[in-house]
Protein backbone atom coordinates (compact mmCIF):
# COMPACT_ATOMS: atom_id res chain seq x y z
CA UNK A 1 0.00 0.00 0.00
CA UNK A 2 1.40 3.44 -0.76
CA UNK A 3 -0.21 7.14 -1.13
CA UNK A 4 0.84 9.32 -3.64
CA UNK A 5 1.37 12.49 -2.28
CA UNK A 6 0.52 14.11 -5.97
CA UNK A 7 -2.55 12.84 -5.95
CA UNK A 8 -5.30 15.73 -4.88
CA UNK A 9 -8.16 13.94 -2.70
CA UNK A 10 -11.09 15.66 -3.79
CA UNK A 11 -14.03 16.04 -1.22
CA UNK A 12 -16.71 13.75 -2.08
CA UNK A 13 -18.74 16.75 -3.14
CA UNK A 14 -16.19 17.28 -5.75
CA UNK A 15 -15.45 13.36 -6.89
CA UNK A 16 -16.00 13.28 -10.39
CA UNK A 17 -15.55 8.94 -9.93
CA UNK A 18 -18.56 8.39 -8.21
CA UNK A 19 -20.94 5.26 -8.07
CA UNK A 20 -24.38 5.80 -9.75
CA UNK A 21 -25.47 4.92 -6.03
CA UNK A 22 -24.09 8.40 -4.81
CA UNK A 23 -25.45 10.12 -7.45
CA UNK A 24 -28.54 10.13 -5.62
CA UNK A 25 -26.83 11.33 -2.03
CA UNK A 26 -27.45 14.71 -1.18
CA UNK A 27 -25.30 17.42 -0.03
CA UNK A 28 -25.12 16.70 3.78
CA UNK A 29 -25.21 13.09 3.35
CA UNK A 30 -22.14 13.24 1.26
CA UNK A 31 -20.28 15.31 3.89
CA UNK A 32 -20.94 12.12 6.01
CA UNK A 33 -19.11 10.04 3.80
CA UNK A 34 -16.26 12.46 3.47
CA UNK A 35 -15.59 13.12 7.45
CA UNK A 36 -15.39 9.00 7.63
CA UNK A 37 -13.29 8.27 4.53
CA UNK A 38 -9.83 7.72 3.86
CA UNK A 39 -8.34 7.61 0.70
CA UNK A 40 -5.11 5.45 -0.39
CA UNK A 41 -3.80 3.47 -3.08
CA UNK A 42 -2.37 0.28 -3.66
CA UNK A 43 0.48 -0.96 -5.67
CA UNK A 44 -0.07 -4.05 -8.16
CA UNK A 45 -0.04 -7.25 -6.70
CA UNK A 46 -0.91 -5.84 -3.11
CA UNK A 47 -3.91 -7.41 -1.61
CA UNK A 48 -6.83 -5.15 -0.04
CA UNK A 49 -8.96 -7.58 1.70
CA UNK A 50 -8.29 -10.73 3.06
CA UNK A 51 -10.54 -13.45 3.42
CA UNK A 52 -11.58 -14.14 6.85
CA UNK A 53 -10.53 -10.47 8.38
CA UNK A 54 -13.14 -8.56 10.11
CA UNK A 55 -15.94 -6.24 8.10
CA UNK A 56 -15.76 -2.64 9.31
CA UNK A 57 -15.39 -0.53 5.91
CA UNK A 58 -16.95 -0.68 2.51
CA UNK A 59 -13.79 0.10 -0.06
CA UNK A 60 -15.06 2.12 -2.83
CA UNK A 61 -12.80 1.26 -5.95
CA UNK A 62 -11.81 4.62 -7.74
CA UNK A 63 -9.19 3.73 -10.47
CA UNK A 64 -8.30 0.24 -11.63
CA UNK A 65 -8.96 -3.15 -11.78
CA UNK A 66 -9.22 -6.34 -8.86
CA UNK A 67 -9.68 -9.64 -8.39
CA UNK A 68 -12.64 -11.20 -6.02
CA UNK A 69 -11.11 -14.46 -4.78
CA UNK A 70 -11.51 -17.30 -2.42
CA UNK A 71 -9.18 -20.02 -1.51
CA UNK A 72 -10.03 -23.94 -1.58
CA UNK A 73 -9.25 -26.49 -0.68
CA UNK A 74 -4.71 -27.18 -0.26
CA UNK A 75 -5.25 -23.29 -0.80
CA UNK A 76 -6.44 -23.57 -4.77
CA UNK A 77 -7.40 -20.25 -5.82
CA UNK A 78 -10.83 -19.51 -7.29
CA UNK A 79 -11.23 -16.30 -8.78
CA UNK A 80 -15.00 -14.81 -8.60
CA UNK A 81 -14.70 -11.78 -11.01
CA UNK A 82 -13.20 -9.20 -12.24
CA UNK A 83 -14.11 -5.74 -10.68
CA UNK A 84 -13.88 -2.84 -12.65
CA UNK A 85 -13.42 1.05 -11.14
CA UNK A 86 -16.84 2.86 -9.78
CA UNK A 87 -17.42 -0.37 -7.69
CA UNK A 88 -17.97 -1.05 -3.96
CA UNK A 89 -15.55 -4.21 -2.72
CA UNK A 90 -16.91 -5.95 0.12
CA UNK A 91 -21.11 -5.27 -0.28
CA UNK A 92 -21.28 -9.10 -0.06
CA UNK A 93 -20.45 -8.75 3.95
CA UNK A 94 -22.49 -5.96 4.13
CA UNK A 95 -24.98 -7.68 6.46
CA UNK A 96 -24.11 -10.86 6.90
CA UNK A 97 -22.20 -12.20 9.80
CA UNK A 98 -19.41 -9.27 10.09
CA UNK A 99 -17.02 -11.64 8.20
CA UNK A 100 -14.98 -10.57 4.78
CA UNK A 101 -16.01 -14.05 2.50
CA UNK A 102 -14.15 -12.71 -0.75
CA UNK A 103 -10.10 -11.38 -0.63
CA UNK A 104 -9.43 -8.62 -2.73
CA UNK A 105 -6.60 -7.96 -4.87
CA UNK A 106 -5.09 -5.23 -6.95
CA UNK A 107 -4.46 -5.87 -10.53
CA UNK A 108 -2.96 -2.99 -11.23
CA UNK A 109 -2.08 0.74 -9.42
CA UNK A 110 -5.06 1.14 -8.02
CA UNK A 111 -6.98 4.26 -5.79
CA UNK A 112 -9.38 3.39 -3.56
CA UNK A 113 -11.76 4.98 -0.49
CA UNK A 114 -12.33 3.18 2.66
CA UNK A 115 -15.89 4.19 3.88
CA UNK A 116 -16.76 3.25 7.92
CA UNK A 117 -19.39 0.48 7.60
CA UNK A 118 -21.82 2.30 10.51
CA UNK A 119 -21.99 5.22 7.76
CA UNK A 120 -22.87 2.62 5.03
CA UNK A 121 -25.28 1.35 7.22
CA UNK A 122 -27.03 4.52 7.90
CA UNK A 123 -27.25 5.81 4.53
CA UNK A 124 -29.17 2.92 3.34
CA UNK A 125 -31.90 3.14 6.31
CA UNK A 126 -32.17 6.65 5.73
CA UNK A 127 -31.91 6.91 1.98
CA UNK A 128 -33.88 4.78 -0.05
CA UNK A 129 -32.68 5.69 -3.50
CA UNK A 130 -29.04 4.66 -2.23
CA UNK A 131 -30.44 1.53 -0.28
CA UNK A 132 -32.04 0.85 -3.83
CA UNK A 133 -28.93 1.42 -6.01
CA UNK A 134 -26.74 -0.55 -3.42
CA UNK A 135 -29.54 -3.71 -3.72
CA UNK A 136 -29.35 -3.99 -7.67
CA UNK A 137 -25.40 -3.53 -7.77
CA UNK A 138 -25.03 -6.60 -5.57
CA UNK A 139 -28.22 -8.52 -7.27
CA UNK A 140 -26.75 -7.95 -11.03
CA UNK A 141 -23.29 -9.14 -9.04
CA UNK A 142 -24.48 -12.19 -8.02
CA UNK A 143 -26.64 -13.10 -11.06
CA UNK A 144 -23.84 -12.37 -13.81
CA UNK A 145 -21.31 -14.47 -11.72
CA UNK A 146 -23.97 -17.08 -11.20
CA UNK A 147 -24.88 -17.22 -14.92
CA UNK A 148 -21.07 -17.33 -15.66
CA UNK A 149 -20.43 -19.94 -13.12
CA UNK A 150 -23.43 -22.41 -14.77
CA UNK A 151 -22.40 -21.57 -18.48
CA UNK A 152 -18.70 -22.65 -17.39
CA UNK A 153 -19.64 -25.55 -15.46
CA UNK A 154 -21.40 -27.00 -18.71
CA UNK A 155 -18.32 -26.15 -21.06
CA UNK A 156 -15.35 -27.95 -22.12
CA UNK A 157 -11.32 -26.20 -22.35
CA UNK A 158 -12.13 -24.41 -25.28
CA UNK A 159 -15.41 -23.31 -24.51
CA UNK A 160 -14.29 -22.02 -21.31
CA UNK A 161 -11.37 -20.11 -22.46
CA UNK A 162 -13.30 -18.47 -25.36
CA UNK A 163 -15.82 -17.58 -23.00
CA UNK A 164 -13.16 -15.87 -20.61
CA UNK A 165 -11.40 -13.79 -23.83
CA UNK A 166 -15.46 -12.70 -24.19
CA UNK A 167 -15.29 -11.86 -20.70
CA UNK A 168 -12.26 -9.31 -21.08
CA UNK A 169 -13.49 -8.03 -24.17
CA UNK A 170 -17.06 -7.25 -23.63
CA UNK A 171 -17.47 -6.84 -19.93
CA UNK A 172 -13.78 -5.78 -18.71
CA UNK A 173 -12.16 -3.57 -21.90
CA UNK A 174 -15.39 -3.34 -23.99
CA UNK A 175 -12.75 -3.58 -26.76
CA UNK A 176 -11.56 -6.20 -28.67
CA UNK A 177 -7.69 -5.52 -27.77
CA UNK A 178 -6.54 -5.54 -24.77
CA UNK A 179 -3.79 -6.71 -22.02
CA UNK A 180 -4.80 -9.99 -19.84
CA UNK A 181 -4.21 -8.33 -16.42
CA UNK A 182 -3.14 -11.21 -14.85
CA UNK A 183 -0.63 -14.42 -15.35
CA UNK A 184 -2.05 -17.97 -17.40
CA UNK A 185 -2.04 -19.32 -14.01
CA UNK A 186 -4.96 -16.59 -12.46
CA UNK A 187 -6.75 -17.14 -16.09
CA UNK A 188 -6.64 -20.90 -15.25
CA UNK A 189 -8.32 -20.10 -11.87
CA UNK A 190 -10.52 -17.88 -13.28
CA UNK A 191 -12.61 -20.43 -15.62
CA UNK A 192 -11.35 -23.55 -13.42
CA UNK A 193 -8.66 -25.39 -15.69
CA UNK A 194 -5.20 -26.25 -15.48
CA UNK A 195 -2.15 -23.69 -16.51
CA UNK A 196 -1.19 -25.77 -19.12
CA UNK A 197 -4.87 -26.33 -20.79
CA UNK A 198 -5.08 -22.31 -21.07
CA UNK A 199 -1.96 -21.91 -22.35
CA UNK A 200 -2.54 -24.94 -25.18
CA UNK A 201 -6.04 -23.39 -25.81
CA UNK A 202 -4.69 -19.60 -26.65
CA UNK A 203 -2.03 -21.16 -28.31
CA UNK A 204 -4.33 -22.96 -30.82
CA UNK A 205 -6.63 -20.24 -31.07
CA UNK A 206 -3.58 -18.23 -31.88
CA UNK A 207 -2.65 -20.76 -34.43
CA UNK A 208 -6.02 -20.38 -35.95
CA UNK A 209 -6.03 -17.09 -36.21
CA UNK A 210 -9.12 -16.89 -34.30
CA UNK A 211 -6.96 -14.47 -31.83
CA UNK A 212 -3.59 -12.32 -32.32
CA UNK A 213 -2.05 -13.86 -28.82
CA UNK A 214 2.10 -11.25 -27.57
CA UNK A 215 2.20 -12.54 -24.18
CA UNK A 216 -0.43 -10.76 -22.43
CA UNK A 217 -1.86 -8.48 -25.41
CA UNK A 218 -5.00 -10.61 -27.07
CA UNK A 219 -6.11 -9.52 -30.19
CA UNK A 220 -9.77 -10.95 -31.54
CA UNK A 221 -9.60 -11.28 -35.30
CA UNK A 222 -12.36 -13.61 -35.72
CA UNK A 223 -15.22 -13.07 -33.37
CA UNK A 224 -18.21 -15.03 -34.81
CA UNK A 225 -15.89 -17.85 -34.81
CA UNK A 226 -14.66 -17.43 -31.45
CA UNK A 227 -18.68 -16.79 -30.13
CA UNK A 228 -19.19 -19.86 -31.58
CA UNK A 229 -16.85 -21.73 -29.86
CA UNK A 230 -18.21 -20.25 -26.57
CA UNK A 231 -21.82 -20.88 -27.30
CA UNK A 232 -21.06 -24.76 -28.37
CA UNK A 233 -18.63 -25.54 -25.27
Amino acid sequence: MYTDSNQEILSCRDCKVRHCAAAVLGVEELDLINTSRHETAFRKGDIIIHEGSPTSHIIYLKTGLVKEYVKGTQEKEQIIQIVKNYSYLGLSSLFGDKINHYSYAALEDITVCYIDISVFHQLIKQNGSFGYEILVSVARDNLNNFNRFMRQSQKKTYGRVADAILYFSKVIYESKEFEIPFTRQELANLIGISRESATRVLTKFHEDRIVSLHDRHIRIDNLPLLMQISKNG
